[in-house]
């Protein structure tokens, strides 16, 4: 496709489901998940980090199927458990990903809400030992972590740049599309205010949007494509559960207010689903923002000397805020999405700038 940046497939996507076999929060096992991407067609690797235990069921898949892992990502709340990011950023580079996604909690384990300096300084240390392994880190755009607050991004990645270094973001624009038009989702955010007094653009298509500013800043690593709705419907088919370690949702102990209410919409599909596969209604164009999104991201790339992008990854994946209980096949929105990644980039790649 591309020397520059190559696609792959969040493991959590990989199922095989369907009216029959709704999605579900036990997953496949790793064999048949790296399958099921292998025989997508469409994908260049797999996406997801193994844990110690399991590092050689996931060399054995990667042999078998020819599929690399390049990428890897994990949650942490600073002040618990710091040495994790080392280990982790270890069995990332163990594997043979080059890049390790970190979503940092909003707030640190005794309660008070990270400043930007300790986001900072955690980028600083995560960078400098990654350095020194071959591993980047790279920040993720993600609910739940300190990025929710949208705004807190660009100070963040400026103040690492001051330092002299590069900022990787995870531009995860799901996290954003779906709260156009939502006042309660926004409210989260803590930016309701500032977006409807136009301090704060949220959707792509208007001028001075957060997605071109962030492009703007050269700080777009790696693209994660889930397809997301403003305002889009909740996953009502799935009850929100923080204890439930099958799926290893992380447990964030500002989430207990929630146990029990439907999924948050950050998910919509990406290809029109069949009668009592979705649980709301479909509309093509409420794909557009999502679409528009890995426009600008792929045209930004082509006129990039620096080709900041390495990866883009699918993201239609199993948890209650997703895609838990709908009856498509999880595997073919992902690929559906590849598809239209490498049909964008193959018509932006081939136009005259």
């Amino acid at each position: 496709m591309t020397s520059t940046f190559r696609i792959g497939c969040n493991g959590r996507g990989a199922q095989q489901s369907s009216l029959q076999r709704p999605v579900a929060l036990e997953e496949a096992s790793i064999d048949e998940q790296f399958r099921l991407v292998k025989e997508a067609g469409v994908f260049d690797y797999f996406d997801r980090l193994p844990s110690a235990e399991n590092l050689d069921e996931y060399r054995k898949a990667i042999d078998k199927y020819d599929l690399p892992v390049l990428t890897a990502s994990w949650f942490y709340r600073l002040g618990e458990n710091d040495g994790s990011i080392s280990d982790n950023l270890g069995i990332a580079k163990e594997i043979g990903a080059s890049l390790h996604n970190i979503m940092i909690y909003t707030r640190h384990a005794d309660g008070h809400v990270l400043r930007n300096e300790e986001i900072v300084d955690c980028y600083l240390r995560a960078y400098d030992e990654g350095l020194k392994i071959g591993v980047e880190p790279t920040f993720e755009l993600h609910v739940n972590m300190w990025s929710e607050d949208f705004r807190r991004v660009t100070p963040v990645a400026t103040e690492v740049q001051r330092r002299g270094l590069s900022f990787n973001l995870t531009l995860d624009y799901s996290h954003v599309n779906f709260k156009i038009g939502n006042a309660e989702e926004q409210d989260v955010s803590g930016v309701r205010e500032d977006v409807e007094a136009g301090r704060l653009i949220l959707d792509p298509f208007e001028p001075g949007n957060l997605c071109d500013e962030w492009l703007s800043m050269g700080i777009v690593r790696w693209m994660q494509v889930r397809s997301a709705a403003p305002n889009g419907p909740r996953n009502i088919w799935s009850r929100f559960n923080p204890n439930n370690v099958i799926a290893a949702v992380p447990n964030d102990a500002t989430d207990t207010n929630r146990v029990g209410d439907p999924g948050r919409g950050i998910l919509y599909p990406f290809t029109k689903p069949l009668a009592g596969e979705w649980h709301s209604a479909w509309h093509a164009y409420k794909l557009e923002p999502t679409k528009e999104v890995v426009r600008k991201v792929l045209r930004h790339h082509k006129n990039d000397p620096a080709k900041r992008l390495k990866f883009i990854t699918t993201e239609m994946i199993n948890l209650p805020d997703y895609a838990h209980n709908a009856k498509f096949s999880l595997i073919g929105q992902n690929a559906a999405i590849a598809q239209f990644v490498r049909d964008t980039w193959a018509e932006i790649d081939s136009s005259v700038a």
